[in-house]
């Protein structure tokens, strides 16, 4: 894995220099290394940029930009069937210099064109120039594990893995786009394809863009959609023939992750998806896998004993890092470099402590991302099947009453309750969602901090709405249930745009190649086709993904809540961060850059203040906005 960086200037206006300032503010990514190739023509310059994190082919032969006749590309991620196609390619007459998937790649191409794409089992962030046909290919990975951004005003288009890159180039304009702050305010990042930038977008996953360098034009193509799979008829086969297609498929997906000439580790918090991809891949090892948890006892998050007694009875190479809860506070102030776009989702914090303290031992770390959209592990998905059709019968007047109750009441007053986890912010979602309980509404609902109605009021000008998959129709709900629009959204939503984008910056801050097994796209292509009851029934989330890990791992020690990287915001922001708060998310501040109505700002912090704890997602979202704003403008 790596940083990838470059331009196409068909003016001709910039140097190799700038091609190496972007590069190297990618150095993190890639601390192995850098390459460019400055291409000059009559008509256009085209910058390809590199840093390298040296995993597979480590000799250099592996080094890139790569050139192989009259192509040349720059690629971040990892093609983990690599040797099969190398093998298919052979026998079509193709020889290869090293063994890396970095030239297989390149003889894919050129064998296939862009349909190459559609054999490679992996995670991905391509460009190809293509002399040939004078073309620029661009294409990311069907569930977006890698990001991919680019950049497209007066004859200039940049590409980068991260948009700090932009900053480097002379002639970036950064203008922010409005409607982009309102939909961070929302969604608690930006969604995709947008960007915080006008002029800037992120390829979509399972899409390309090819650029014809004769006519300045940029077609886009989806070659690959989840939707494609869930409108097919559902299996037929016994839940006893799924849980061995299932696992089958799980054991493909987990041990190419662990193809690499680079030390591997895992992830292991003691939750099922990361017992599940660490019990099949020790059960097919003698050697111990490494594994690695994070706790801070301070703030009450700590899964390490659970996760040790895991590790013990797999018998796993196990390493417990713990951090205090002022390690935890100071690398806050640091998130705005690291997601160079607004971002708010606070588990950051310690998935990157944890990445950090990896790093020491392994360069590459399995995370078992995904379990929860593929096999309805969320506790929203419980609340759609257990309370979705009963909201709907409550009369709307009696549902208006009762948030009008709730917009009395704080959540800091609920007795017993308040002391759940994550409860003041559920308490917020809930009275959103009992406005209107249609499957649509219940969606935008638990994912917004803020409504239409409330940005209209928060914005000191009227914006527009961002088109987003959160409003996709593609979903056949003539045979499809409302927990597989749940599911099929957030696959497109907050696993790309919130979880894949924590993990990618959260790792390759630190040199970390952070790889998904649960995003191997054969399993959501499976598991999309298959009964809800498969995977929710009776109460059970992820029904058979629960029922393959006690084949390995006793129920007593799995039998517990799910805990996740809960991080107690509104406890800081009323004590340690206070004064950090009052320095960003002020009068000043507010009236300066003239995006919020400073009053209604007001009206937040002195409820949250006052005791409306459940207000605390609200301000860290102003807080990290804010942070984000300082630092890149």
């Amino acid at each position: 894995m790596c940083g990838i960086s470059g331009y196409i200037d068909f003016k001709k206006r910039t140097p190799l220099e700038s091609l190496v300032d972007m590069t190297n503010s990618l150095e993190h990514r890639g601390p192995d290394g850098a390459g460019f190739e400055h291409i000059d023509t009559p008509d256009y310059q085209i910058g390809l940029g590199h840093r390298r994190l040296s995993i597979l082919e480590l000799s250099d032969l592996g080094k890139q930009p790569m050139a192989h006749d009259q192509f040349w590309m720059t690629f971040n991620g990892e093609i983990y069937n690599y040797k099969e196609i190398k093998t298919e390619l052979a026998t079509l007459g193709h020889s290869f210099k090293g063994d890396s998937d970095s030239e297989m790649i390149l003889h894919a191409y050129q064998q296939w064109g862009s349909n190459c794409v559609d054999r490679f089992i992996g995670m991905f962030a391509i460009v190809i120039l293509d002399t040939t046909k004078n073309e620029v290919f661009c294409v990311r990975d069907r569930t977006g594990v890698k990001p991919l951004f680019y950049y497209w005003k007066k004859d200039l288009f940049l590409f980068a893995s991260e948009l700090k890159a932009f900053h480097k180039h002379p002639n970036f304009e950064k203008e922010i786009n409005r409607d982009a702050i309102s939909a961070f305010m929302q969604y608690g990042n930006i969604p995709t394809p947008h960007c915080i930038f006008n002029d800037c977008a992120k390829v979509k996953p399972g899409h390309s863009l090819t650029i014809n360098l004769t006519y300045k034009t940029i077609v886009h193509n989806q070659y690959w959609n989840v939707y494609d799979y869930y409108n097919k008829p559902k299996s037929s086969i016994s839940y006893e023939e799924a849980k061995v297609e299932t696992k089958e498929l799980l054991k493909s997906a987990f041990n190419y992750r662990m193809v690499s000439d680079v030390p591997v580790g895992v992830f292991l918090s003691g939750g099922y998806d990361s017992a599940c991809v660490t019990a099949i891949l020790q059960a097919d090892r003698t050697e111990k896998i490494k594994t690695y948890t994070i706790g801070v006892p301070d703030i009450g998050l700590n899964e390490a004993p659970y996760a040790k007694d895991v590790a013990k009875h797999l018998g796993t190479d196990h390493t417990e890092f713990e951090c205090t809860e002022k390690e935890a506070i100071e690398l806050i102030e640091d998130l705005p470099f690291y997601f160079d776009e607004p971002f708010a989702d606070s588990s950051a914090i310690p998935t990157t402590i944890v990445s950090r303290l990896a790093r020491q031992e392994v360069t590459v770390a399995l995370s078992a991302d995904g379990g929860d959209e593929i096999y309805a592990g969320y506790n929203r998905y419980d609340y759609l099947a257990r309370y979705g059709k009963k909201l709907n019968r409550i009369p709307g007047i009696v549902r208006h009453s009762m948030v009008g109750a709730m917009n009395v009441i704080p959540s800091e007053r609920i007795p017993i309750l308040k002391n759940k986890y994550n409860f003041h912010n559920r308490y917020e979602k809930l009275k959103n969602v009992l406005k209107n309980p249609s499957n649509k509404d219940i969606m935008l609902s638990l994912s917004q901090q803020f409504t239409d109605h409330q940005m209209e009021k928060l914005m000191t000008e009227k914006n527009g709405s961002l088109e987003t998959s959160y409003l996709s129709t593609e979903l056949n709900m003539d045979i499809n249930s409302p927990l597989a629009y749940m599911m099929a959204v957030d696959y497109q939503t907050y696993l790309v745009d919130d979880i894949m984008q924590k993990m990618d910056r959260a790792a390759m801050t630190h040199g970390l190649e952070g790889r998904e097994p649960f995003l191997d796209h054969r399993i959501i292509e499976h598991a999309a086709q298959l009964p809800d009851h498969f995977k929710y029934h009776e109460g059970a989330k992820k029904r058979i993904l629960r029922d393959i890990v006690h084949e390995y791992i006793p129920l007593e020690l799995m039998d517990r809540p799910k805990m996740g990287f809960a991080i107690p915001i509104a406890d800081w922001m009323l004590s340690n961060l206070k004064d950090l708060v009052h320095s960003y998310v002020n009068e000043k501040n507010i009236r300066e850059q003239g995006f919020f109505d400073w009053k209604e700002i007001e009206k937040l912090m002195n409820a949250f203040y006052g005791g409306k704890k459940e207000y605390d997602m609200k301000i860290w979202y102003l807080l990290m906005f804010q942070m984000w704003y300082s630092k890149w403008m």
